[in-house]
């Protein structure tokens, strides 16, 4: 049933239809030297859940006048407060309950518990969770912290 009335007419009107060109979609292949550039720039650490100053992230990963690895500040020198906070129990809880539920391999006994959140807080509780922590300063400079140093 038509809304227009026309019930029996074709709805590509009077024109014949015509065979359009097949659009080539265009899958561009990694050099040999470009993977391990991206590596080398820090863009391949699924690892790493990003915490701080987002702003000061984001202005890290725009550029200037040194690469992101050059601004990582050494363990020995780092200033920021080594207690976890709301928010990064919060996202590396959720990263790490996503990882479960996509199969990744579980670094806990699991006793018969099958929620990916309540094997996440299990591993966070033994301090066996295999990600890293940056936070990011103002100045676009970032401190790595792995979630066991972090206190709880």
């Amino acid at each position: 049933m038509s809304d227009f009335g026309d019930d029996d007419v074709g709805a590509g009107g009077d024109e014949p239809m015509l065979d359009e060109d097949v659009t080539e979609f265009y899958d561009p292949e990694v050099a040999e030297g470009e993977d391990e550039e991206h590596a080398a720039n820090g863009e391949d650490q699924d690892n790493v859940v990003v915490s701080g100053d987002p702003s000061a992230a984001a202005n890290a990963l725009k550029g200037g006048d040194r690469a992101v690895k050059d601004k990582k500040i050494p363990e020995s020198e780092r200033t920021t407060t080594p207690y976890m906070t709301k928010y990064e129990r919060a996202r590396i809880l959720g990263t790490r309950a996503l990882q479960i539920s996509m199969n990744a391999p579980v670094l806990v006994d699991l006793e018969g518990e099958t929620d990916p959140l309540q094997i996440a807080i299990k591993e966070m509780r033994e301090k066996k969770i295999p990600l890293i922590v940056r936070r990011y300063l103002p100045d676009g400079y970032y401190e790595d912290w792995t979630c066991e140093e972090l206190l709880q």
